[in-house]
């Protein structure tokens, strides 16, 4: 039994030492089918897989741009935060400068106006009290009757009496000159028949008169003055009412 086990062993192991050989024969064309496949393989699968790298590229070159984006966006905020709030404060500042130089310029034409106006109405109080020594003067220029003054013969008194008028009258001239040219006037609305103005004018008295308007300035009892444009006194007159 002994000498048949091993036959058997040997056997198997010739057997086995045999077929190792067939088998290593056989390898080698498999594997150069193998070999040969590879190369179709890998190009199918390089062509079959060719778009998704770059599509995987190009959106992730697209997301990284947006985040670059979005970082410069956000970077540049606060510069322009920063670049509304100095547009701001350069109009908010234009408009106070402006202001001012309006205030500036109101308070000199407002300085300047009181300033003439002072010096415009500095002699209103001694204009006032001037103005009856005018009236003195024109009543006593009234008070020759024109008789005397054109009366063809003239004796000596009478001569002197005219000589007196021509004097005041003279000096009556000079002196309302001198009084024009420091901005006091006076006026006479009964010499151009003038309608009654109540800031001119005081009514005294009011009587009808025929070939006459309603409210027509017909006398004088009392001249006015004016003191630059303002009136100093009024002009005391009688007015016309028909009906």
């Amino acid at each position: 039994m002994i000498p048949r086990t091993l036959l058997r062993q040997t056997r198997a192991v010739s057997s086995s030492i045999r077929t190792v050989p067939r088998s290593s024969l056989a390898r080698p064309q498999f594997r150069q089918s193998n070999v040969a496949l590879a190369p179709a393989s890998r190009l199918a699968t390089s062509r079959w897989y060719s778009t998704e790298p770059e599509a995987k590229t190009t959106e992730g070159d697209a997301a990284a741009e947006s985040k670059i984006d979005g970082k410069s966006t956000e970077a540049e905020d606060p510069a322009k935060k920063e670049l509304e709030a100095k547009n701001k404060e350069i109009i908010d500042l234009k408009d106070r400068y402006l202001r001012s130089v309006a205030e500036f310029r109101n308070l000199q034409e407002r300085t300047k106006r009181e300033v003439q106006s002072a010096k415009d109405f500095a002699l209103q109080k001694f204009a006032k009290d001037l103005v009856d020594s005018v009236d003195n003067l024109d009543r006593a220029l009234a008070m020759v009757p024109e008789e005397k003054l054109n009366a063809t013969e003239k004796n000596e008194h009478l001569q002197d009496l005219v000589s007196l008028y021509d004097g005041l009258k003279m000096t009556e001239s000079i002196l309302m000159q001198t009084l024009k040219k420091h901005g006091l006037e006076r006026f006479d609305p009964s010499v151009e028949g003038e309608k009654f103005n109540p800031n001119e004018h005081e009514a005294t008295f009011m009587t009808p008169m025929a070939g006459k308007e309603d409210n027509t300035v017909f006398h004088t009892q009392q001249k006015g003055f004016k003191l630059n444009g303002r009136i100093l006194r009024a002009a005391k007159v009688g007015v016309v009412k028909n009906q």
